[in-house]
């Protein structure tokens, strides 16, 4: 009667193919996880932007913060509050607005985005770290990451 077992070499090669697999999956799952942090923001932001109009519907003005709409303190999918500047009515601050590549600010109304994966932003959306964004720009009409706005 002879007996069989699993080698060394057998054992080394199953590890192998083992590791491979999760080289290969480890990267597509974390992509995948980001897309859906991405579209969790771009709803959130949708979200927002609507309960700010129907304020300026009833005020005729933007709220001075998020928190006038019941979202003060709305955590972004990477755990980071959104960010919020009103734009219309207050003096000094169109410097602050975000703005596209030919520096032209994104919105007349107010700002709503959310600084993406690497915590980072600046007004224009030609910098590196703005990239990642989640904004808000065309008063609405877009709503996406700044590296998909043109």
């Amino acid at each position: 009667m002879s007996q069989r077992g699993v080698t060394i070499v057998e054992l080394l090669i199953v590890i192998g193919i083992l590791g491979v697999v999760a080289a290969i999956a480890l990267p597509r799952y974390a992509d995948y996880r980001e897309r859906i942090r991405i579209t969790q923001a771009k709803q959130d932001i949708a979200v927002i932007n609507a309960q700010v109009k129907v304020y300026m519907n009833d005020n005729r003005t933007p709220p001075d913060s998020l928190s006038a709409v019941g979202q003060g303190g709305k955590l972004d999918p990477w755990g980071r509050p959104y960010e919020y500047l009103r734009l219309e009515g207050v003096k000094g601050v169109a410097g602050k607005a975000r703005k596209n590549k030919s520096l032209v600010p994104l919105n007349s109304d107010f700002d709503l985005y959310s600084k993406g994966k690497d915590g980072e932003s600046v007004g224009p959306l030609t910098s590196p770290v703005s990239r990642d964004d989640v904004l808000r720009a065309n008063d609405g009409g877009f709503i996406g990451l700044a590296s998909e706005y043109e």
